[in-house]
């Protein structure tokens, strides 16, 4: 093991000043790289959505390009195949399905892998590969492909690699900033979702009339740029450069409530006093190793090294198993909530711009443009979600509260939402604020809770498995949205929102165990 710094980071003015300093410099870098690394993710995942209205369109609409008086009898002229049947909503509803369930698969494992080998080397090659399969589907337009398995193979094996994500930049988070106001910061930071979703059908919408290929080469070529800049300057962890470890003491009241059911897990993740390690490391070349490193990077670069003995306690601990994730109080509850949660954004995330281009009769760029609106909401949801829950201490009350609301916010917008211009941007920005702020705490403030949780006894390790777990869970709903959505279309897309309301239902059922328990701690303190 070597902890060799990343080849961009010598060029850093961070390194030199006091440690304090040092560490207030890289939180700061640390949280506007991530950002834009996991705005790329969705950047690049998010043209499919908006060329959607092309692959499958109404060839007869005088506003469609192109002469289709030439085209005689032919309805389907200006589809493309295999997109040009009765079928099509299903067909690119199987799209969204290859994408989002080896996605999913993929996250399970991926949350194994990125606790076992280098995060920087995981994060770089995982953006880089999502580029190349981004570029690919793009590439289809100017090779004139038409094969259905051509687009579900590029969509399977980009589903992978884009898994590769999420654990490692919420990793690289909750190494760096502690509990205290978790909620507040990653609400904000979890903006990149909506941020990456809008700038990626604005990119799109550019394109889609024209040459729609460019719809993905252009977000491909960012992701895959963004990989080789992750690979010269992450830093995942503090401890890695002698920067101050964050406080992991818990401030969510389900967390410390949940302490007291004692699990398996506490048997199986032993902790090593310090005491014991400093004097254990004077017989383990590995410790030994790392301390000589160590003094080479404060000789190197002037810095005083304060977090010897984190370093050094980094090498102690092991990563934990599935199954000891699972234990973890809350665990289960927020995975099986984040399923439904998030079968309800990925819904809109992949349809919602054909929805307002079929329901509002606008054309595909105008549709793309006014679907961003619903991110827009969703920035200010997910911030407000995080400030609720840091004010509180209640994160599952938090998201009960906001599901309960969003409900009857997703039937009214069924109903006016396309009633015009003025609706579709006011209800759109309310829908996407009810909607995305439970997804987005659980995704960001809660996993990283629950990865820190007081059982695994400062195992740091511990968080890309949890991560993992919950939002692969997640994502298993989020395959299963898109598709029931493409099949369900057809028979109205009134029936597609009593789906997604349902949906919403659920969510807030799973969690009333845990709001139940996140009130009695709340009345007993």
């Amino acid at each position: 093991m070597t902890l060799a710094f990343p080849i961009g980071i010598r060029l850093l003015p961070t390194l030199n000043g006091s440690n304090t300093v040092r560490t207030f410099r890289y939180k700061i870098f640390i949280l506007i790289f991530t950002f834009l690394c996991y705005t790329s993710y969705h950047l690049s995942r998010k043209p499919i959505s908006v060329v959607k209205s092309v692959l499958n369109r109404n060839c007869s609409d005088p506003d469609v390009v192109d002469d289709h008086h030439n085209h005689g009898n032919n309805t389907k002229w200006c589809d493309w195949k295999p997109f040009d049947e009765n079928n099509a909503g299903s067909l690119l509803g199987s799209l969204d399905l290859a994408y989002l369930f080896a996605y999913a698969v993929g996250m399970f494992f991926s949350g194994h892998i990125a606790e076992r080998m280098n995060l920087r080397y995981f994060l770089s090659l995982g953006m880089i590969s999502s580029g190349l399969m981004t570029v690919l589907f793009g590439m289809g337009y100017f090779w004139n492909i038409h094969s259905l398995f051509f687009f579900i193979g590029v969509q399977i094996i980009g589903g992978l690699v884009q898994s590769s994500g999420w654990p490692s930049v919420v990793t690289c988070m909750g190494n760096w900033y502690g509990k205290g106001k978790r909620g507040f910061i990653m609400g904000i930071w979890n903006s990149h979702t909506s941020v990456g979703n809008i700038l990626g059908s604005l990119i799109a919408g550019i394109f889609v009339n024209t040459a729609w290929g460019w719809s993905f080469i252009v977000p491909g070529i960012i992701i895959g740029s963004l990989g080789i800049l992750v690979f010269l300057f992450m830093v995942p962890n503090p401890a890695e450069i002698g920067c101050d470890l964050p406080d992991q003491s818990s401030a969510a009241k389900y967390a410390a409530n949940e302490v007291s059911e004692k699990s398996d897990l506490e048997k199986g993740t032993p902790t090593i006093p310090m005491g014991t390690i400093a004097k254990s490391a004077e017989d383990d070349p590995l410790i030994e190793s790392l301390k000589s490193v160590n003094r080479s990077n404060v000789h190197e670069y002037g810095a005083a090294n304060t977090s010897q003995t984190s370093l050094i306690s980094m090498t102690k601990e092991k990563p934990i198993s599935l199954l000891k994730a699972l234990r973890i109080p809350g665990v289960i509850e927020f995975s099986l909530c984040l399923f439904f949660a998030k079968l309800v954004s990925y819904t809109f995330l992949f349809w919602l711009p054909k929805y307002i281009h079929v329901k509002a009769n606008y054309d595909p760029e105008k549709a793309a443009d006014i679907s961003t609106l619903f991110d827009v909401g969703g920035i200010f949801g997910g911030i407000t979600a995080g400030l609720l829950s840091d004010f509180t201490g209640m994160r599952a009350s938090t998201c009960v509260l906001m599901l309960a609301i969003s409900a009857p916010v997703l039937y009214i917008y069924n109903l006016y939402g396309s009633l015009s211009l003025a609706h579709s941007i006011g209800l759109s920005m309310v829908c996407g604020f009810f909607v995305n702020g439970p997804y987005a705490l659980i995704t960001t403030a809660v996993s990283a809770d629950l990865g820190t949780h007081e059982i695994l006894k400062g195992n740091s390790k511990a968080l890309s498995t949890v991560t993992a777990i919950i939002d692969g869970t997640g994502s298993i709903g989020a395959a299963v949205g898109p598709l029931f959505a493409g099949v369900i279309e057809s028979s109205g897309w009134n029936n597609v929102f009593f789906m997604l309301i349902g949906s919403d239902i659920m969510a807030l059922l799973l969690l009333l165990r845990l709001v139940y328990k996140e009130i009695s701690a709340y009345f007993r303190s």
